[in-house]
């Protein structure tokens, strides 16, 4: 009688078998389920399905959207609008000159270039000076900033830091990337918004190479929730809590413009920011504006889009066209919800000078949205991300005037010739979407 108790390795015509006994060999299957189900369970969307009943006007909803995003609605702010790398890298080297205490950096994209090199060297200039400068760069968009530039800003006295870098501890964790913008000087100025740190976002969007974005400059209160969603990450990579005055001064307004702040991190739950979408999609009453380069709406925010429609909301959409994209794949999964956004009254255009950058959000003409976060499941669910929501009617009549002038490069798309689209077009559309849990 054989004994099967045990692992027997044979030989038979020149075939090496592995035999195992039947409880390891089950005990083998049962611990790749349980291995398979964990992934799937981590990993997953959450099922719930957001509604929302009597929102009502925007204004009235306000103390709800800035609640119920985890944030305060900070009062005397001074928000500047900068369009493109024109209007945001010099505002940024001017403030970052004049900084006397502390500059703090954090960017999913950093490359080696003309402007990488120029921020890198003015930072090494401060911290020389004895300024204490921090710069956090995502490991996987920071990948083309050399060990060069790391090394040549240590030595000048800055701490370098890379979120989520490859090693055997962050396994788990290597699909949660930084995908936020953020630079705070003083503790008192604040930029925001969708530039990284690399040659594409310089010049004033004139061609391919140069792309189109938005960012905020903001002085006041809210400044002081941008240091704490840089910390947050800081204190997670290097566990160094930056506490005291020098980080987090007392509060001085510096204007009029109530403000606020939604940053996120994955949790497994609905993301903040896909909350703030969301209310601010059911609360409009005339008019929604989206720029956004990366547009994979879920099932509820498609719904909302539609009841917009429906109560007389003019919902327009931008985003930039596959032939400017830096990611057709993204683009051509993006063209999936098409036809359902056309048909349902959506009006959409896609941008065909450059790269259409820019996530903002535009509603009734006096709230405004600007930030890091694409309109897609990496960014609500798997990315850390940052957006500021800004109650000013100057800012909002400012973004709704840069569409129109936007407009003049974009076309905009009929459902009527969506639909006639190429089977080869609408296939390709198919299986890029597969694929749009993680674009």
């Amino acid at each position: 009688m054989k004994n099967n108790d045990h692992l027997r390795i044979t030989q038979e015509g020149g075939t090496t078998y592995i035999r195992l006994p039947v409880i390891a060999f089950s005990a083998i299957v049962l611990a790749l389920i349980a291995m398979t189900i964990l992934v799937w369970s981590a990993t997953r969307k959450p099922s719930i399905a957001l509604h929302v009943r009597n929102t009502g006007e925007l204004q009235a909803l306000i103390p709800s959207i800035v609640g119920l995003t985890q944030g305060t609605l900070d009062r005397g702010n001074r928000v500047e609008l900068l369009e493109n790398g024109d209007g945001f890298f010099p505002r940024v080297l001017r403030d970052v000159a004049a900084a006397r205490s502390t500059i703090h950096v954090e960017s999913y994209i950093w490359h080696d270039g003309a402007i990488g090199n120029t921020l890198a060297n003015a930072l090494a200039a401060k911290a020389k000076q004895g300024v204490e400068v921090r710069v956090l760069v995502d490991a996987s968009g920071g990948s083309k900033m050399s060990g060069d530039t790391q090394s040549m800003l240590e030595r000048a006295g800055a701490h370098v830091a890379r979120f989520h870098p490859i090693r055997i501890s962050n396994l788990g964790r290597l699909n949660n990337r930084d995908h936020r913008k953020i630079i705070v000087i003083d503790g008192r100025i604040g930029y925001t918004g969708g530039l990284g740190i690399a040659d594409e976002w310089t010049g004033h969007a004139q061609d391919k190479k140069h792309w189109r974005d938005t960012a905020l400059r903001v002085e006041g209160p809210v400044v002081s929730r941008l240091q704490s969603a840089f910390c947050e990450n800081w204190i997670e990579e290097t566990g160094e809590i930056p506490a005291g005055e020098k980080y987090f001064p007392p509060p001085q307004s510096a204007g009029e413009t109530p403000a606020h702040v939604a940053y996120t991190s994955p949790t497994g739950n609905v993301s903040s920011v896909q909350v703030l979408y969301y209310l601010a999609i059911k609360a409009a009453q005339h008019e929604i504006i989206i720029q956004n380069p990366y547009l994979l709406p879920d099932d509820e925010a498609i719904d909302a889009l539609e009841e917009a429609v429906k109560r007389g909301v003019d919902v327009k959409i931008m985003v930039p066209a596959t032939g400017t994209t830096d990611s057709a794949i993204v683009q051509h999964a993006s063209h999936h919800h098409f036809g359902t956004l056309l048909q349902r009254g959506v009006k959409l255009w896609e941008y065909e000078h450059t790269l259409l950058h820019q996530k903002i959000i535009v509603v009734d003409g006096v709230w405004a949205c600007v930030g890091s976060t694409n309109f897609d499941d990496r960014s609500l669910l798997l990315n850390d991300e940052i957006s500021i929501g800004v109650l000013d009617p100057a800012i909002a009549s400012q973004l709704r005037s840069a569409f129109e002038r936007d407009r003049k490069f974009a076309r905009q798309r009929t459902f009527d010739e969506w639909r006639h689209r190429s089977m080869w077009h609408k296939l390709t559309d198919g299986l890029a979407y597969l694929g749009n849990s993680q674009l």
